[in-house]
């Protein structure tokens, strides 16, 4: 058979293509799921990333943190009491008995996200460690260390110890943080004496003076944008010796 024979006896589509060409939709649907199945994988990682990755970066950094604070205490570096540590920078370690012997997490100054990877941000124009007011704190609950994972697990009466370089403080619980979850918006709980506009609702007692603390983490895992609180008051101080 000729060439030409050839040519003119290989079968074409109805519209004149010749078969077993792909045809320019096929090309493009191909290439169509390719990049879906290529975003699919991004996803995928970036997810991995903000709940595993984010966990083992932010709790490297709590342990640097944590053990840079202690040096300092001990005499490698400046003492600064919690009122004069600037913004970013850690000045108090929080421990939680209920979560066990080895949680301790630093508190930083600032609520910003480079602080909340690092531990608990004390929030700005609130109450030192100790001092009168509402000594308020923020931190995660899922990703960035997840200092506040188990929250929903704290009732009242459960402790929680604030070391400084000078002194420990002893608050305890009064509300169950189940009770009492809010918009992201509800800055009343940082007031020295929060009070809430809700009748019946949790809050701390109403009286000036007192010496408080309070703790917000999101209401749920996958959700951020309710908080979950819980307020205490301080129950012991105990000053540090040796300084």
């Amino acid at each position: 058979m000729s060439k030409a024979s050839r040519r003119t006896s290989e079968p074409t589509t109805p519209a004149g293509r010749r078969a077993g060409r792909p045809s320019l939709v096929r090309r493009v649907t191909t290439w169509l799921g390719v990049a879906m199945m290529l975003a699919g994988v991004v996803m995928l990682g970036y997810v991995g990333w903000q709940f595993w990755g984010t966990n083992w970066t932010s709790q490297r950094a709590q342990k640097e943190v944590t053990s840079t604070l202690r040096t300092q205490w001990e005499g490698g570096g400046e003492k600064l009491e919690p009122a004069y540590v600037p913004e970013g920078r850690a000045s108090a370690l929080i421990r939680i008995p209920k979560f066990g012997d080895d949680y301790v997490v630093p508190v930083l100054e600032g609520t910003s996200d480079a602080v909340l990877a690092k531990g608990y941000g004390h929030f700005e124009d609130t109450a030192d460690p100790g001092a009168k007011g509402n000594y308020a704190l923020a931190a995660h609950r899922v990703t960035h260390g997840e200092p506040l994972r188990r929250m929903p697990e704290l009732r009242p009466g459960d402790q929680v110890l604030v070391e400084t370089v000078d002194a420990t403080y002893t608050y305890r619980l009064d509300t169950d943080p189940r009770a009492l979850v809010i918009p992201f918006t509800g800055v009343w709980v940082l007031d020295e004496v929060p009070k809430n506009p809700e009748a019946g609702g949790a809050q701390p007692e109403q009286r000036k003076g007192q010496r408080l603390i309070t703790l917000t983490t999101c209401s749920e895992l996958f959700h951020t944008d309710d908080r979950m609180i819980s307020f205490g008051h301080l129950v012991k101080t105990e000053p540090k010796t040796g300084l």
